[in-house]
């Protein structure tokens, strides 16, 4: 059936199925390294790209492939590549457009690994890279040079709920011959779709709220054009960071649920902000559906809802936030996000503590920053957990 007309959760069950010779209701799982040809010639056929038929699950594979038309269906995309982790898709990003004496431009407070990679390894390879507060669209343009050939963004970014124009950072990149890639991880299709706002590549964690279960691991790139596809495509391969049938299975699964998971977990996240802001222990609170939120009317004009993710400070600091930390019963202290169960942790001492005290004071990821994604329960509860675990600070 063709699904790309169809609407967001006719796609979320239905893009990227294909009808197998038994008849399978859902997609299988095709759990084999290799695939045999028919003749000499079809074998040819393939190498040489003539015939589109499967060679090797590292290059293609049945289930990996439904996942990725699926996910480029959800993201208005040209095509999509399904990876074995997040960071591995955040690395073929890296490797597919910079270079040596190539610069990058990225979000500093952007997820702490995919800032870690370029200090500490692609310099070593002769890449250049600024990471800059890309909220301030004129911070962008500051720091655009002649040798800059990608603008990283996250939005909103991990942990500081700080938003960045997608549209005005498109147009300033295209200006300057420059690719602009979105990780959309903490949003989901769902809720934002960048490549409809001028990105080239969106990125995703679908460990995250795409698969939805925490019970895999994986990332995915979605092209805007076929040029830029081929690019990622050919780096997936040769890099063998290719998603395994398996995991493809369970993020098909998963992501079918999307919508009335992300429903559940923003209407909980509204109430649970709400609560925060008012808490005497609680400095301030971001999150986009709050009018408190300095970049509130940027999240209605480019986001469709405002998501399950809260960051918040407390008042004590550091100390404030490992007593949080060891208190909470209901929401896991944990790392990662996007799950049905709501998970909490504190940057300083946990995602973000290989990056310096002065480099993340620099991003906003300040010592009392808590950090939160709200989940399914039933949200007193998810309330009653951190007004007792707050009343021990």
């Amino acid at each position: 059936m063709e699904t790309r007309s169809k609407g967001f959760n006719t796609k979320l069950v239905h893009a990227g199925d294909f009808e197998d010779s038994y008849g399978s209701a859902v997609t299988p799982i095709y759990q084999t390294s290799t695939f045999k040809f028919r003749d000499a010639k079809h074998g040819a056929d393939c190498f040489a790209g003539i015939d589109p038929g499967y060679i090797y699950t590292r290059i293609g594979n049945p289930t990996i492939n439904a996942l990725e038309e699926k996910l480029a269906e959800l993201e208005n995309g040209y095509r999509g590549i399904a990876f074995s982790s997040g960071m591995s898709a955040v690395n073929a990003v890296y490797m597919a457009i910079l270079g040596k004496d190539l610069h990058i431009i990225t979000t500093d407070a952007m997820y702490g690994p995919s800032r870690a990679v370029l200090e500490k390894y692609y310099v070593n390879f002769g890449v250049q890279f600024d990471c800059i507060d890309t909220s301030e669209i004129k911070n962008i343009e500051q720091a655009i040079k002649p040798n800059t050939r990608l603008l990283y963004i996250e939005t909103p970014t991990n942990p500081t709920m700080a938003l960045t124009d997608i549209r005005r950072a498109s147009e300033l990149a295209h200006k300057h011959g420059i690719l602009l890639c979105v990780d959309n991880t903490f949003c989901s299709p769902y809720l934002q779709k960048p490549l409809d706002l001028g990105a080239d590549i969106v990125l995703h964690s679908v460990t995250k709220f795409i698969n939805g279960h925490a019970d895999v691991v994986g990332g995915a790139l979605i092209a805007k054009d076929e040029e830029v596809y081929k690019k990622l495509r050919q780096t997936m391969v040769y890099m063998g960071s290719n998603m395994d049938p398996h995991q493809a299975y369970l993020v098909i699964r998963g992501v079918k649920t999307l919508a009335l998971r992300m429903e559940r977990s923003e209407k909980n996240a509204m109430k649970v902000a709400k609560f925060l802001e008012s808490h005497p222990k609680v400095e301030w609170v971001k999150y986009p559906g709050l009018p408190s939120h300095p970049q509130h009317e940027l999240a209605k004009a480019q986001m469709s809802g405002f998501g399950a993710m809260i960051s918040f400070e407390l008042k004590g600091g550091y100390t404030a936030g490992e007593t949080l930390m060891n208190n909470v019963k209901l929401s896991l202290l944990a790392v990662s996000l996007g799950g049905v169960e709501s998970l909490i942790q504190h940057p300083a001492s946990m995602t973000h503590a290989a990056i310096s005290k002065k480099d993340r004071e620099a991003a906003g990821i300040t010592d009392g920053l808590v950090r939160m994604s709200v989940g399914i329960e039933d949200c007193q509860d998810i309330i009653d957990d951190l007004k007792q675990a707050l009343d021990k600070i």
